[in-house]
């Protein structure tokens, strides 16, 4: 299996496990290339780099599918979440974040909602519950090479527990996007760790892992993906503990349940 029973249990206390050569560099070239013609910038001209972030929408060509499905991925996904995901046909939304001294305005802490609220079409509505519906995992797929000063995402390791906690009160309907942000200061002295790699490095994340944006420090513009890995069902930690799945071992120690 892709992930040993030691990368298991550091996604079930710290949140994510990073996945090396999940799918190859010759893939993550095509991809790449993809990506520049989207952006209409040129990769031999920085004088067209002229925004911080450049956002690519959905894109289901073979080479996103082959990335977002190859045979370590899959098997990788089996081990976190059991058999409640669904496989991916494209790899979502591309932020293309480009060298820049304008801040992109969009590095805060969050946690990715999952289903929507009363405004389907406001992201900001969306909604995120103890039961994560609607998501699995969080992916960081790269498509470059990303060092420290490539904007990487922050990840603050083992904050999945605090917001398991922050959300079980509220019960099936969650908080939304907006409102579990504004709790996210509680969340005090964790470790930190940039998602680095090279391209064809997959991060799989747990749905509640709090994480932000940096701008771009570096020379080469950063390529990633950040989709998520979607669930056929609500996660359920009061079932017996042999079925339980590592997404769900997570919250329930959280909880304490």
């Amino acid at each position: 299996m892709p992930l040993s029973s030691a990368q298991i249990q550091h996604f079930i206390q710290k949140g994510y496990v990073k996945v090396e050569h999940a799918f190859s560099q010759e893939l993550a070239d095509v991809c790449r290339g993809i990506l520049w013609k989207a952006t209409q910038a040129d990769p031999d001209d920085p004088d067209t780099w002229t925004q911080p972030v450049v956002r690519i929408g959905e894109i289901g060509l073979p080479p996103f599918q082959a990335a977002a499905n190859t045979p370590v991925l899959l098997e990788a996904f089996q081990q976190l979440a059991g058999d409640n995901w669904l496989p991916r046909a494209s790899l979502g939304s591309f932020p293309i974040r480009f060298p820049s001294k304008t801040p992109a305005g969009d590095t805060g802490w969050h946690v990715d909602a999952s289903f929507p609220g009363d405004e389907p079409s406001d992201y900001m509505q969306w909604r995120i519950n103890v039961q994560s519906r609607g998501r699995a995992l969080l992916m960081l797929f790269l498509f470059s090479d990303v060092g420290e000063n490539d904007a990487p995402t922050l990840i603050q390791e083992g904050s999945h527990l605090e917001v398991a906690k922050i959300l079980a009160p509220h019960g099936p309907s969650g908080l939304s996007f907006m409102e579990l942000a504004g709790q996210l200061d509680s969340i005090k002295g964790l470790p930190l760790t940039q998602a680095i790699g090279e391209a064809g490095t997959v991060y799989l994340c747990h749905p509640f892992l709090v994480h932000a944006a940096q701008d771009h420090k570096g020379s080469v513009p950063k390529f990633m993906a950040q989709p998520p890995l979607l669930s056929k069902r609500d996660f359920d930690i009061f079932r017996n503990d042999t079925v339980l799945c590592p997404i769900e071992i997570a919250i329930k120690t959280a909880l304490g349940a």
